[in-house]
């Protein structure tokens, strides 16, 4: 497993409550490679831009 970027309490207790179900560690794995996708198209982005500051418009969610 790759290193864990979400708060996996955070992710567990809104799917509790939310949904009255259970978390995988496969979720938690899967989302955080997602997070980790989205900050280095972030990086990259902002660099195309000439910017050494990530900033909210270089994270493009295009499925949410």
């Amino acid at each position: 497993m790759s290193e864990v970027l979400v708060v996996t309490s955070k992710v567990k207790k809104i799917v509790k409550e939310k949904g009255g179900m259970n978390t995988s560690a496969a979720t938690i794995e899967i989302l955080s490679k997602a997070v980790e996708k989205l900050c280095l198209k972030g990086v990259e982005n902002a660099k195309a831009d000439g910017r050494k500051t990530v900033m909210d418009r270089d994270i493009i969610i295009d499925h949410i």
